[in-house]
């Protein structure tokens, strides 16, 4: 009978991997992807996201929309508002006015850490809103309406 290596305790192996590299790196906000985890570890998704599991009960991770696991960091403010709120801030931290360019999907997936098919369905509530005008392929969008705080909650 041949001797394989025992499963249990492995996400536990991973997940104190996962802390030390957190713990190393300072600047790190964000956990490598689940299919990363699984490569490097040579691990099925389930033992996996266990290991992400326990970061998540322990308090060093939360996953984010997009499938991602974002680094919680004691005493560091995270905001947890909805995608699209924190997008329409971007107008005023930016300065925008009305009708000037708007920042592209891309741009935004980038910035707020996010894919970009969630960045669109963001910037789809916004255009619904009438804060943005419509983009589209090749389009630029731009500030149809600069949001006042009561709109935006």
């Amino acid at each position: 009978m041949s001797q394989q290596a025992n499963p249990r305790g492995t996400f536990l192996r991973i997940a104190d991997t996962l802390k030390t590299w957190i713990e190393t790196d300072p600047g790190m906000t964000e956990l490598p992807s689940l299919a990363q985890v699984m490569s490097d570890h040579n691990v099925s998704r389930g033992v996996a996201l266990r290991a992400f599991g326990v970061l998540r009960q322990e308090g060093v991770a939360e996953p984010v929309p997009g499938g991602r696991w974002r680094v919680l960091r004691a005493g560091a403010q995270v905001d947890r508002r909805p995608l699209h709120e924190r997008i329409a801030d971007v107008i005023t931290a930016d300065g925008l006015e009305v009708g000037e360019a708007f920042p592209s999907a891309s741009v935004l997936a980038e910035r707020f850490g996010v894919s970009r098919p969630t960045v669109s369905k963001a910037l789809e509530k916004l255009e619904a809103a009438g804060v943005l005008t419509g983009g589209g392929q090749g389009r630029v969008r731009t500030v149809r309406a600069v949001p006042t705080r009561e709109e935006r909650s």
